[in-house]
């Protein structure tokens, strides 16, 4: 995930901090000093580094900090609440229009993921009562239209197309289409260049001038690094952009962009992709994701991941077993099917704060719930609802069932009755929400830890 590396070296800068039992000037110019280093390396731009750096500065020297009790907490709040500044304060929505259809003029580097996300951000409407509509205005690139209409029909969003005709044209008249038909949002997928050019940008702006939209969203792959504040720059300057949108933020990349093309364009990040599936986009929340930076997790996501990707019916249903004590392994399976659909087993535990820095450098095996499963397989209807029935002569044919080692078996017995036990230790302690939050979290950490 991006951020890794900056919120290691800001981890390591922060821990020298707080092994002082008072500040002085001097240990806060240091520990900014690294901070700055930190964000560099992060391929956050230089000018966006020092500015943020002097800010900090300026404010933890005050009397304010230095004679507070743990001033080190004080530094860590004061970084905290700049990086929100930095990233934008607040959640900035899309821009709608008084009367629909909103047009949406989507723009970008070619390979951004413009058309991809394009079908994401559409998904994302459908699924909260809209009605998107995906046009298709990039006739250079091969197949363009063909992967727009591919995306858009495993979104279930529909596309229009004219072929190889003025893309102007085809603007024009996908929202007059969109009028005629009754959809509420236009989507313009624009061409891309693989570098920033006036044929390019001249094409953009006849477009613009012809629809008017009221929303230019940039596409910036979150890897171009550096790079990526010159193509902010250059289309902001060009077309005046509404907003940002950064891709494959699930990846290796450093994560600089985020910082620096927000500070450089003044143009806020209203969404990012971190995932290859289409559900997988998010709406950006600069508090959020400066916690997540600062290692200390981000639960709001990872509730609302849950509530939307979580069936209710089934979370009702195991919270009265959890009640009556009756949690077997079939319930199990359901837990670890749903987790599958929340994503990456690291990127989730990353989110609860107070684990994330703990695994960074640890090996997540995200198949090690499919061998749990096979485990379960193995098993007969009666030993999955029953498993204190399971004796030696059952657990060496289960292991032969499965390919796995009896020890494996009794590993997985030895995690479900850990489970079980604390789930009756929590049962009457929490409310009906919090029970279903942390019954989905603890299955992620317990079984995490099941190595085969």
């Amino acid at each position: 995930m991006a951020f890794e590396g900056l919120s290691d070296k800001l981890e390591n800068a922060f821990k020298r901090l707080r092994s002082k039992g008072s500040l002085t000037e001097a240990d806060v110019r240091d520990a900014m000093r690294e901070v700055r280093l930190a964000l560099l390396e992060a391929d956050v731009n230089y000018k966006v580094a020092k500015d943020f750096t002097n800010k900090v500065t300026e404010r933890a020297i005050g009397a304010q900090v230095m004679e507070s009790l743990t001033p080190a907490q004080m530094v860590v709040k004061i970084v905290n609440e700049e990086l929100i500044e930095l990233m934008g304060g607040t959640r900035t929505r899309l821009n709608t229009a008084p009367h629909p259809p909103t047009i949406v003029m989507m723009c970008g580097l070619q390979g951004a993921g413009k058309t991809t996300h394009c079908a994401k951000l559409a998904l994302m409407l459908k699924k909260q009562g809209n009605r998107p509509l995906l046009a298709a205005c990039d006739i250079y690139r091969p197949a363009a239209i063909k992967q727009l209409q591919v995306v858009g029909g495993q979104a279930g969003v529909p596309v229009f197309e004219m072929g190889q005709t003025d893309p102007v044209v085809i603007a024009r008249e996908a929202v007059r289409y969109a009028k005629d038909h009754g959809h509420d949002y236009v989507f313009l997928d624009t061409a891309g260049r693989l570098h920033v050019d006036e044929a390019l940008m001249q094409e953009l702006k006849n477009i613009k001038a012809e629809v008017h939209p009221h929303e230019i969203m940039l596409v910036v792959d979150a890897m171009l690094g550096q790079d990526a504040v010159n193509v902010a720059t250059s289309f902001n300057d060009a077309l005046g952009i509404d907003g940002l949108m950064l891709t494959k933020l699930d990846g290796d990349t450093r994560g600089g962009a985020a910082l620096s093309a927000r500070a450089v364009t003044g143009k806020p990040i209203k969404f990012i992709g971190v995932g290859e599936k289409l559900e997988d986009l998010d709406v950006f929340h600069p508090d959020r994701m400066a916690s997540r930076i600062l290692g200390m997790g981000d639960m709001l996501s990872l509730i609302e991941k849950a509530e939307q990707k979580l069936d209710e019916k089934k979370a009702a249903e195991l919270e009265e077993k959890l009640r009556r004590n009756k949690f077997d392994l079939n319930d199990l399976m359901d837990q670890i099917d749903q987790i599958n659909r929340l994503g990456s087993i690291k990127d989730l535990l990353s989110m609860i704060p107070g684990i994330g820095s703990k695994i960074r450098d640890v090996e997540v095996d995200e198949k090690g719930f499919d061998k749990v499963k096979a485990i379960i397989y193995s098993m007969t209807p009666a030993e999955r609802a029953n498993p204190d029935i399971i004796n030696p002569s059952r657990k060496r044919r289960i292991a032969a069932g499965c390919g796995k080692d009896v020890e494996d078996v009794n590993r997985l017995l030895a995690q479900y009755r850990q489970m079980r036990k604390m789930f009756k230790q929590m049962n009457g302690k929490q409310s009906k929400k919090q029970m279903r939050r942390m019954n989905m979290m603890q299955n992620m950490q317990n079984m995490n830890g099941f190595k085969i």
